[in-house]
């Protein structure tokens, strides 16, 4: 899977999308929070238990998912998609780097930094790599119409396999629905 996903990564440096690249270009800049503490604080807690696998911290595991709300809500995600994706491309290690290149914790692409005329960008960073890959992941969504398996296909560079998106719908299901 990481051979053809290298495979196609490499050809997507050739064929970025030009709304994708506005995406990213307009996300890079804009920040946003909670905009109802009483939900916000409801939904940290309901997500608290099942994230404490990946994170012992308590309060690191709240920083996680703020900045994983914060971001998921900012691009138009449901929060709970992004903790699935987050949880089978990195387990949530903020410092994973797949062998084909991909960093952070959702696995990011470092060839967008370049794209967007960012190649300064720290993948690496938490709220950096949630940026990117919340509106990278958006951008999926809107261009398979909305088809989350095609979607998440299209995210991982698998598009026409759904192994991927079972194993991100599953978890979505299992645990952070």
């Amino acid at each position: 899977m990481l051979c053809l996903f290298s495979t196609i990564a490499s050809a997507q440096v050739k064929e970025v999308d030009a709304e994708a690249l506005e995406a990213l270009k307009s996300a890079v800049t804009e920040s946003s929070s909670f905009v109802d503490r009483f939900d916000a604080e409801v939904w940290l807690m309901s997500k608290s238990q099942p994230l404490a696998r990946y994170i012992k911290d308590p309060q690191e595991r709240m920083h996680v998912l703020k900045a994983i709300h914060r971001e998921a809500t900012r691009a138009g995600l449901q929060p709970e998609i992004v903790l699935a994706v987050i949880q089978i491309e990195s387990a949530f290690n903020p410092y994973a780097v797949s062998r084909v290149g991909a960093q952070g914790m959702m696995q990011v692409m470092p060839f967008w930094k370049n794209e967007i005329g960012r190649p300064d960008d720290n993948l690496i960073n938490m709220d950096t790599n949630l940026r990117y890959g919340c509106t990278i992941l958006k951008h999926y969504i809107a261009k398979a119409k909305g088809n989350m398996p095609n979607a998440l296909a299209y995210y991982n560079g698998s598009y026409g396999r759904h192994t991927y998106s079972r194993k991100v719908l599953d978890a979505w299901v299992e645990r952070w629905r």
